[in-house]
């Protein structure tokens, strides 16, 4: 099995500047057919994850469902900051 998680993390640290802050999470979910990821990183970064009119964000998105279709589940990807 995937590890979502980790795989996530390797696309989003090669997009920040501050690696140090990046943290991603999974979060539970009712769905059990359902996985919840939260990216958590500094103000600046999470606006660059997450990109102009979230096209950044929904091509990160689109690239992590693809295993999940593999494997017949949903990924649910949220992004957070952790503020200044």
């Amino acid at each position: 099995m995937m590890d979502y998680t980790q795989t996530l993390y390797d696309i989003c640290v090669e997009l920040v500047n501050h690696k140090d802050h990046l943290e991603v999470r999974e979060l539970p979910s009712a769905d059990d057919d359902e996985l919840v990821l939260c990216v958590y990183a500094d103000t600046a970064d999470i606006s660059k994850l997450i990109g102009r009119k979230g096209i950044m964000a929904n091509s990160i998105r689109r690239l992590m469902s693809v295993p999940g279709r593999l494997n017949d589940q949903r990924l649910d990807i949220k992004f957070e900051s952790y503020g200044d």
